[in-house]
């Protein structure tokens, strides 16, 4: 892709009504409509008052004007900022005036596109942008503040540039084919690798947890039939979100629900409870209820407190995998007593509202463990890097192996393949088809 030589023009705040509206222009026509429309030149980086004016002469709106002559902008380009009263009426009539004056409206995340193709940002960056508007928690927010300011793209970059290295030490040792490798530095160039998979390694589990950060943690309530599922997703709801019955089986497919703690939003699914037997459509319930649980982040494992063995015994082969489990017994108002809550587990009765402070309270702090603790070098990330940097990790472990076998062609595609992947993050190398599908999703004036 190379940069557009048009110019561009779009709303860049939200829709509907507001106290000032933005309209965005760049691009080589942008500063000669600002002229026409203000009826002035603009001095850079300079607030000029003025009057936004249509074809015949006539005030559109007054306001402020700013001037940005690239590439010290944004996008790279000229870009010119006018601000006026936010009615969208107005907003649209001074669209509709750069576009009369040689504009186009700009596509989805034109503006954030055309700042990557002129290297103002890298792609991860460029997404952070959108992920930073999207952010619902200041958490969310501050992580993909980090991801812009190029946390992400460092660390990736850091271990591309030692697999390139790599690649040209390995590609090098080719031309000595006679030559064993550990007489051209072999060993050393084993321990380089092995450090840049470490590293790898270590990035794929942060960037998982930012990938939570972004999306939030999907929580999975699975559990025998009647022992109190929907009845704790009604209860973390704060509504009858499910219906509750006495008959066992009445959930026979997902119902979702969003909930936040402390920041961190939660994204829960109740399920068709577990059991052999059922008629189709219940064993169809718990199909989806099993499929839920290959991609959940923590499990909340219901079992009536009466008999919480049998419980255990009905889901134990089900959440196996699943990376965090909390075992809650519900129904705990049945008992004589409440027993204490061992680790991992917590007595609640979801009809009455007991122990749901100490549920919020343990549920705050596993949701917080699933999506990282916060530190200072949290950021956010998309599932599509997650999968660039475990492809990456395949090939790079691919390479080691072949480097075993002194097998170098082979490993100096490895290396390519692995560095490819990375670079499909920061987009050094990637296909025009996937630029436009990812600035797509970004909104209008951005």
């Amino acid at each position: 892709m190379t940069p557009a030589q048009d110019t561009i023009a779009a709303i860049a705040t939200a829709p509907g009504a507001g106290g000032v509206g933005i309209v965005r222009l760049s691009g080589p026509r942008a500063q000669a409509i600002a002229k026409t429309v203000c009826a002035r030149a603009l001095s850079p980086r300079r607030a000029h008052h003025v009057r936004f004016l249509d074809a015949d002469g006539g005030t559109i709106d007054d306001g402020i004007a700013l001037s940005f002559p690239g590439p010290a902008s944004f996008t790279g380009e000229d870009v010119v900022e006018l601000q006026a009263h936010g009615s969208p009426v107005v907003l649209q009539q001074l669209v509709a005036r750069a576009c009369a004056l040689g504009a186009r409206m700009a596509r989805p995340g034109e503006f954030s596109e055309r700042a990557f193709l002129n290297g103002k940002l890298d792609l991860a960056q460029a997404e952070a942008i959108a992920d930073l508007i999207a952010a619902a928690d200041a958490r969310a927010a501050r992580g993909a503040r980090r991801a812009l300011e190029g946390v992400f793209s460092a660390r990736v970059d850091g271990i591309g540039q030692s697999l390139l290295a790599l690649r040209v030490h390995v590609e090098a040792a080719i031309d000595f084919a006679d030559e064993s490798l550990d007489t051209l530095g072999g060993e050393q160039v084993r321990l380089r690798l092995a450090e840049a998979r470490q590293q790898l390694d270590a990035l794929i589990a942060d960037a998982e947890r930012g990938r939570k950060l972004r999306d939030g943690v999907h929580a999975v309530i699975v559990g025998p039939p009647n022992a109190g599922k929907s009845s704790l997703l009604n209860a973390l709801a704060g509504s009858d979100r499910a219906i509750v019955t006495d008959v066992a089986g009445t959930t026979r497919d997902t119902l979702r629900e969003t909930v936040r703690l402390d920041g961190l939003e939660l994204h829960l699914v109740d399920t068709a409870g577990l059991r052999d037997g059922g008629d189709a459509i219940e064993r169809e319930g718990m199909r989806r209820a099993r499929a839920e649980l290959l991609r959940a982040d923590v499990a909340l494992a219901v079992v009536d407190a009466r008999d919480p063995a049998a419980g255990r015994a009905a889901v134990a082969d089900d959440i196996v995998g699943v990376p965090a489990v909390l075992w809650i017994h519900n129904k705990v108002d049945l008992l004589a007593q409440a027993p204490p809550d061992p680790p991992d587990h917590i007595h609640v009765s979801a009809a009455r509202g007991l122990g749901l402070d100490r549920l919020h309270a343990r549920l705050r702090a596993l949701a917080g463990g699933v999506a990282g603790d916060g530190g200072e070098g949290e950021f956010s990330a998309r599932a599509r890097h997650v999968d660039a940097l475990q492809r990456a990790a395949l090939h790079a472990g691919a390479a080691a192996d072949q480097l075993q076998h002194e097998q170098l062609e082979l490993a100096a595609e490895e290396l390519r393949l692995a560095h490819d992947a990375l670079g499909e993050i920061t987009g050094r190398l990637s296909a025009d088809d996937m630029l436009g599908h990812i600035f797509s999703t970004f909104c209008i004036g951005k």
